[in-house]
């Protein structure tokens, strides 16, 4: 089994703003995919998700916006307290590598965890290139920007600008082996490409820098170190456990509330498996 240890690390305490900020998000995620499935599931029409440009459209817009900037954010501050690499054990082989491309390559793997799932359960619309593989290759590609500012301010509008642009358009990909980087006309379940979505990305490490340089904050606020903050910034401090663990437990619930809806949709999906 391979160990993996941190190398050139420096403890400080976490930032309360910043994890009480992906609390928040985490919340106003799991209430809309919580619409969402019942929509879904047709237990009741929600109206989620809306049409395009619509209210409904720019809640998840906005919650993944939210999600990546604070995720560009904290990529600056822990390349700035010196957790850069991480050494993974092969047997008797160690193999250095950046920690951003090993977050990138795990959250990644995740998200095809989730393209195997969907796939299974909803062949015409599973994911291709959801939140996780976004976020994947995000991570990934951080640390080739890590040593920027300024650049990283410039090519976040750009970015964003051109994902704008291209979407606004209707400029789409001519390949599917491209719907990873800008918009690509198909049926599925969860798609964030990197235009614009990795200008976000990039925009939270340039901020990075500026509001928390060198790991410390450059402006004051009150220190929570209460009992009740640490529990609101729990999920905060987990947000992938908190992504993964959202669709069981509501699925779960909602099995709970409305079986005579999910069991004959569920029996159906489990009659196309081949085991």
């Amino acid at each position: 089994m391979a160990a993996v240890s941190q190398t050139g690390t420096t403890k400080r305490s976490r930032f309360w703003e910043i994890d009480l900020a992906r609390t928040l998000a985490i919340v106003a995620m799991v209430s809309y995919h919580s619409l969402f499935l019942l929509s879904y599931f047709n237990i009741k029409n929600t109206g989620v998700p809306g049409p395009y440009h619509g209210l409904l459209w720019w809640i998840p817009v906005g919650i993944v916006t939210t999600f990546t900037f604070l995720a560009g954010l904290s990529v600056t501050i822990t390349y700035s307290r010196g957790k850069r690499f991480s050494e993974i054990r092969l047997g008797r082989f160690k193999i250095r590598v950046s920690a951003f491309v090993q977050r990138g390559l795990e959250i990644f793997g995740w998200g095809m965890g989730i393209t195997l799932i969907t796939w299974i359960i909803a062949p015409y619309k599973y994911v291709k290139f959801g939140i996780l593989h976004f976020f994947g290759i995000s991570f990934i590609l951080a640390a080739f920007f890590t040593r920027f500012r300024y650049v990283n301010l410039i090519l976040g509008v750009a970015a964003i600008t051109m994902g704008i642009y291209v979407a606004e358009q209707g400029i789409f990909v001519s390949s599917p082996w491209l719907l990873w980087l800008m918009p690509y006309p198909f049926s599925t379940l969860d798609y964030w490409p990197l235009l614009p979505f990795f200008g976000v990305f990039l925009l939270g490490m340039f901020c990075g820098t500026i509001l928390y340089p060198q790991g410390n904050r450059s402006f004051n606020v009150p220190n929570c170190n209460s009992r009740v903050v640490s529990a609101l910034t729990l999920p905060g401090r987990h947000p992938l456990v908190a992504y993964l663990a959202q669709w069981p437990v509501l699925i779960g619930v909602l099995l709970a509330l409305f079986p005579d809806k999910l069991l004959p949709q569920i029996k159906e999906v489990l009659s196309y498996l081949p085991f």
